[in-house]
């Protein structure tokens, strides 16, 4: 356990607190025809899914690089893939990026070879979940909320709070919400109970829900255990949590836009919003393997990411916001400013981004549980323990 604890908290803290690192490529070579990612699903389209959406085609046309995608369902996932090696890129959310940093797995960007990097919304270019003594370890790709989803038959009205998914009621149709619901299957959750719970036990005193003390971590992980008896599924497959919502009887759950965007696109029953208490979001970074084979393929897709239509159109496809504002109004794509703003654009200050919990956080030195933690007592919860 002491040495579990040092590689989740004492490693991070020295990791983060190393001096500026130089980064490792100062020029672009000759492109090496390939470049590997590891992404979240729906992140890089090539028009199989639906043809009108297609940011990869064109980058592979003009660069050479022939575009590789691995498909991580989770941020564990993600950082398990990078550890073992043999990609370039991957599409971090902030739970994993300062795991990747802390653990010597990605390189410092070089800005420099990067033309549109000034094109970045300031609120992302210095984000703390990838920039570490003023070194930027990744170019912003995609942000967005965790949305509340839920079937339109059985909510008459939208739910006011996710209530709906942590405590057991009749719903619209009658019915209990027993069975007929779903949560996240990675310990990052842990932190959508504590949100839940700075709202509604406000006692307990919760200012983020990624530090918490014991007291606060017991009061999640009994909301959680609570949540266990009405879950039929944790999901982490975005395509067979889409299959629940049409087959399966499940109404409501936390997700992301895509997946609404996508059953909607099927004339499924399905809406979204954003409860009361507010929501959990993801600011994702493309993030350069530090054994990166293919480093200047890497970088030109870097730079495509920021300057081609991937910004506008994934914007649209996924229901998320571009890391360049100009991508709103621009017209380089689908997107417009009236869908920044219906994405949630302005509501930045609201969302309380993924970040990986340690045990030295706001509340003192030692005082947070970290998330070696998190992740054994996830498990736990899901195995009914």
């Amino acid at each position: 356990m002491n040495t579990m604890k040092l590689m989740g908290t004492t490693t991070l803290a020295l990791a983060l607190a190393a001096g500026p690192v130089a980064a490792q490529v100062t020029a672009l070579g000759e492109p090496e025809g390939q470049v590997n990612i590891v992404a979240w699903a729906g992140y890089i389209e090539r028009g199989e899914t639906m043809k009108e959406f297609d940011w990869v085609t064109k980058f592979e046309e003009a660069s050479g690089c022939k575009v590789n995608v691995k498909t991580a369902n989770t941020s564990d996932e993600m950082v398990a893939l990078m550890n073992e090696g043999g990609f370039d890129l991957v599409t971090a959310s902030g739970d994993a990026s300062l795991r990747l940093i802390a653990g010597k797995r990605v390189q410092p960007i070089n800005t420099d070879l990067i033309p549109s990097w000034n094109a970045v919304d300031d609120r992302l270019k210095d984000a703390p979940w990838h920039t570490v003594g003023g070194v930027h370890y990744g170019v912003p790709y995609m942000w967005g909320p965790n949305v509340l989803m839920y079937n339109t038959n059985v909510f008459k009205e939208p739910p006011t709070s996710w209530n709906v998914v942590f405590e057991e009621m009749t719903l619209g149709d009658g019915q209990s919400n027993k069975g007929r619901v779903q949560a996240y299957d990675g310990p990052i959750h842990i932190a959508d109970a504590a949100q839940y719970l700075m709202f509604h036990k406000p006692e307990l005193g919760i200012t983020s829900p990624y530090e918490l003390n014991e007291d606060q971590y017991k009061a999640a992980l009994d909301l959680l255990r609570q949540q266990r008896e009405l879950v039929s599924r944790y999901w982490h497959d975005a395509f067979i949590q889409m299959d629940d919502f049409k087959n399966e009887g499940v109404v409501a759950s936390g997700t992301w836009p895509f997946q609404v965007n996508l059953l909607k696109s099927e004339n499924q029953p399905v809406a979204s919003v954003i409860p009361q208490e507010g929501a959990t979001g993801w600011a994702d970074t493309s993030m350069m393997h530090v054994d990166s084979a293919n480093p200047t393929c890497a970088y030109l897709w870097m730079e495509h990411s920021l300057s081609s239509n991937l910004q506008s159109d994934l914007a649209v496809w996924f229901g998320a916001n571009p890391s360049v504002p100009a991508a709103c109004t621009d017209g380089r794509g689908m997107l417009t400013a009236e869908g920044c703003t219906t994405n949630g654009f302005d509501d930045f200050e609201k969302i309380r981004f993924w970040t990986t919990p340690t045990a030295n956080c706001s509340q003192g030195e030692g005082a947070c549980v970290p998330y070696y933690r998190w992740v054994s007592d996830y498990i736990g919860v899901i195995g009914g323990r």
